[in-house]
């Protein structure tokens, strides 16, 4: 049996947003829990998406331009992820533990981009 919910009157600032929130997450390519195969792990993964997520909102940045809460299957079943948009992974690619030889790379390149223009 499947469940539809029905409701006989639309708010159009719902649909409108609806709409927006399909446009910015067609520009959000990556998906945080691709990170895993990067060597981070769910936390170092949940924190520096939460540290991402302040950077933006403390720089006037929308964040739900860049960052959107989904669902995604992996192996082990369903987990919480995060689609990121360009700025949104880059971001947290700042934000994550500089230990970890992938990130530290993201950053110096980064840092080596910037200075070289």
């Amino acid at each position: 049996m499947e469940l539809a919910i029905y409701t006989t009157t639309y708010d159009i600032a719902d649909t409108v947003q609806n709409f927006m929130n399909i446009y910015y997450a067609t520009h959000m390519k990556y998906l945080a829990s691709d990170l895993l195969d990067k060597g981070l792990s769910p936390v170092q993964i949940s924190d520096a998406i939460s540290a991402a997520i302040k950077v933006a909102n403390s720089s006037g940045i929308e964040a739900h331009k860049h960052f959107m809460p989904v669902f995604s299957g992996l192996k082990d079943g369903i987990i919480q992820d995060c689609k990121l948009s360009d700025l949104g992974y880059g971001l947290v690619m700042m934000n994550a533990d500089p230990s970890l030889p992938v990130v530290s790379e993201f950053q110096v390149d980064i840092l080596n981009d910037y200075l070289n223009k």
